[in-house]
């Protein structure tokens, strides 16, 4: 009766938890390297899996499905003692008002990851210092997704989370390590937080906000305004390449939501597709291919 008890008690109390901000699946593969020993890749998708799940990120409680879902998949190339070089590829998703959809809100990948790691060694936040850059480049990407998703229910409301991303790209800046600098002509972390946080590319947040919580939560009970509000917003990148031609910012966009853009316009009340496709067209022509495909 005793152990019933406290049972149902632990229970009760895991109920009042805050829940951390995410809800992230970190995936390591190791078949480019032909190690024999997996064992040390196991460990670090394990640690990785509990470091970004269970380190509280923000002073905001999160309700568990306000959770953010994403995604982390470690491609490892080459491995030497405790010497990693990889790649990652970061999704994160939002889901959508009164619907059980889920928006993809960043897909990316990042190239220059090189870290070192022990097995078994922890893995551990420090805002004041920079002392692994495993930890570094998650941390960072963990803040972004964070900013991501909350510029998509309010105007900048990312503004705190990149702040904190950008505490880290400073504290980076000493390493040796790839990706943080600031470097002619590379798509560095550097630059992805730069153009971010830069007010010459402010249409890209706002397109954020209008898209997401002015258009997508608004489809399930008039699809027809949701629509026109999508076009209208993405109509906003033709005055940021004007201004800044091949943004990278509006790179990783159509990354993320090509293939929903061409679903949405594909079905129901129709909009002018005609001028639709010309602004992708001009805004995103390496997704010219997907454009075609509108049917309507």
């Amino acid at each position: 009766m005793r152990n019933t008890i406290l049972f149902l008690l632990l229970v009760t109390m895991a109920a009042f938890l805050p829940a951390q901000e995410l809800n992230c699946t970190v995936t390591v593969n190791s078949d480019q390297v032909g190690q024999t020993n997996q064992q040390i890749f196991t460990t670090l998708e394990r640690s990785l899996n509990d470091f970004v799940n269970k380190t509280k990120w923000t002073n905001r409680v999160f309700k568990e499905n306000e959770r953010i879902n994403c995604r982390m998949f470690i491609t490892v190339t080459q491995y030497e003692s405790d010497r990693f070089e990889a790649n990652v590829q970061v999704q994160s998703n939002r889901p959508i008002y009164n619907t059980s959809y889920e928006s993809p809100v960043f897909n990316y990948k990042d190239n220059a990851f090189d870290f070192q790691y022990q097995e078994f060694e922890p893995l551990v936040y420090n805002p004041n210092s920079f002392d692994s850059n495993l930890v570094g480049v998650i941390s960072y990407y963990v803040y972004l997704i964070l900013g991501l998703d909350a510029d998509t229910f309010s105007l900048q409301g990312g503004d705190d989370h990149y702040r904190k991303a950008l505490n880290i790209v400073t504290q980076a800046q000493g390493s040796n390590f790839k990706g943080w600098a600031q470097e002619t002509g590379e798509r560095t972390r550097f630059e992805l937080l730069d153009n971010l946080l830069s007010n010459s590319f402010r249409e890209y947040r706002i397109v954020m906000y209008n898209y997401h919580r002015k258009g997508l939560d608004v489809l399930a009970d008039n699809n027809s305004t949701g629509k026109q509000v999508i076009a209208g917003s993405l109509r906003l990148f033709e005055t940021l390449i004007k201004r800044r031609p091949n943004a990278f910012l509006i790179q990783t966009f159509f990354d993320a939501k090509s293939e929903e853009i061409q679903n949405i316009f594909s079905d129901g009340p129709k909009v002018d597709i005609v001028k639709l496709k010309e602004t992708l067209n001009r805004v995103a022509p390496f997704y010219s291919s997907t454009w075609n495909e509108i049917n309507y």
